[in-house]
């Protein structure tokens, strides 16, 4: 009897299992950096290699670090969305290009425009590594004191914004959303 018994049980804890899976959002992937303090970096500037964009530069008020490259079709879909909020100026929007040819990067910014305060040239992927960068885009909500407070991947979109984005920044400034 249990002979029978064992593989129905195993086939509807598996059921219930791939059941569970399917009901999560394919985008949201946990990151072990909420709550804590952004992952150090020293990158050249793409605008001006001989100086330096670090961590410290998100601190002092909520900011959103930017992972993007030239390569990456999604995020020349979400450009147009940074664009805009660069123009609301509600946030202060940081870049980093990854694994991407500084040339054609300071192109596209040219050609699209440039929703960034300072882009950090990561041509190695090392820093995208210690944020646990998946792929392009990802970006990252970082509070005033520095710390991560959210991550999104794939490309920002208006729903995204205001669903996920608009409430922590309210939160960690201190205000309340509408």
């Amino acid at each position: 009897m249990l002979r029978y018994l064992l593989p129905i049980v195993v086939l509807v804890a598996l059921v219930v299992l791939l059941a569970k899976g399917l009901q999560r959002d394919p985008g949201y992937v946990p990151s072990p950096l909420i709550g804590r303090e952004a992952p150090a970096f020293s990158l050249p500037r793409l605008d001006e290699p001989s100086r330096l964009l670090t961590q410290d530069a998100l601190r002092g008020d909520v900011a959103l670090l930017n992972v993007w490259a030239t390569w990456c079709a999604g995020c020349r879909q979400e450009h147009p969305f940074l664009m805009q909020i660069a123009s609301e100026r509600t946030i202060r929007i940081f870049g980093l290009n990854w694994k991407d040819d500084p040339v054609l990067a300071a192109r596209w910014l040219e050609q699209l425009g440039n929703p960034y305060e300072a882009v950090g040239v990561d041509q190695d992927g090392r820093a995208a590594i210690d944020w646990g960068v998946y792929g392009a885009p990802e970006t990252f909500l970082v509070d005033a004191a520095g710390r991560v407070l959210y991550k999104h991947i794939a490309p920002l979109t208006a729903e995204v914004w205001a669903r996920e984005f608009l409430p922590r920044i309210e939160a960690s400034r201190g205000r309340s959303t509408p």
